[in-house]
């Protein structure tokens, strides 16, 4: 039976068009290392932030797979405390209504008013505890997932920053010095246009990477800051493609006959 080509091993199956699989994402994240590994085997920066990038992956999968026991553990935990406060409250105005009604006939009318501000401070703050409880577990899921998209935050930008080092324009036709620039100026670091092209294209699909990695956190939690955030992270990702695809085409437009080498 024939094997399949190397370079498939890490080609991503899909399973769902409905719900995006961050186990599929890890395996894109390998196939990317593998070509650069192929095409690209003396860049080991570009590598790095890829198997960083999949670190990153990694651990969002292993949080997901963490993600519904200790939520289920903190809901417990929640109703469980606001029970006890419901208890505390039901159990305190009771006492306080007995008290008052036994003394109803001792007490003028202006005498109640404490009486009646404190059961409302009682239970305005009694309210307050509860709405903190409910919303505890989302708000522990929510800071966990901002930290991960902090993280990739950074990422994006280190991408933006491996790229900005690559300046095609010593490879055009028109771009070389006329004259000498000096002993004291270290010349740039030369690669052929087809390296140059490779490298671009694989730094624009680790920002495309990065964003999925961004939208794994949407699939996880539907509060308002981490979809922002994930948006704000899309469409850093896209706008930092952009540019890199403008120097794809300027070397496709001044140089085509070096792309095929």
């Amino acid at each position: 039976m024939p094997s399949q080509p190397e370079a498939a091993r890490g080609e991503p199956r899909l399973t769902s068009y409905q719900r995006l699989d961050g186990h599929e994402v890890r395996a894109v994240i390998v196939y990317l290392g593998e070509r650069i590994d192929r095409y690209l085997p003396r860049h080991p920066g570009l590598r790095s932030v890829t198997r960083e990038l999949g670190e990153v992956v990694d651990d969002l999968l292993d949080r997901a797979n963490r993600a519904s026991r200790a939520r289920a553990a903190l809901t417990w935990l929640s109703r469980t405390l606001i029970a006890v406060i419901l208890v505390v409250v039901v159990v305190a105005t009771g006492s306080a209504v007995r008290d008052g009604v036994a003394e109803a006939g001792a007490l003028r009318a202006f005498e109640w008013l404490p009486v009646v501000e404190s059961g409302i401070n009682d239970l305005v703050f009694a309210g307050i505890a509860i709405w903190f409880l409910l919303s505890l577990a989302d708000r522990v899921v929510r800071r966990s997932l901002i930290g991960y998209l902090h993280r990739l935050r950074s990422m994006a930008h280190i991408i933006d920053m491996h790229q900005m080092s690559k300046d095609p324009a010593v490879l055009l036709p028109a771009a070389f010095p006329v004259a000498p620039v000096g002993d004291d100026v270290v010349s740039p670091r030369t690669m052929s246009v087809r390296d140059y092209a490779l490298y671009l294209d694989y730094c624009s699909e680790l920002l495309s990477l990065t964003a999925k990695g961004a939208a794994l956190c949407a699939e996880e939690s539907t509060d308002a800051l981490v979809l922002d955030t994930v948006s704000e992270i899309e469409s850093m990702t896209t706008g930092m493609s952009r540019k890199i695809w403008q120097k794809i085409s300027l070397l496709h437009d001044k140089a085509p006959g070096s792309l095929r080498g």
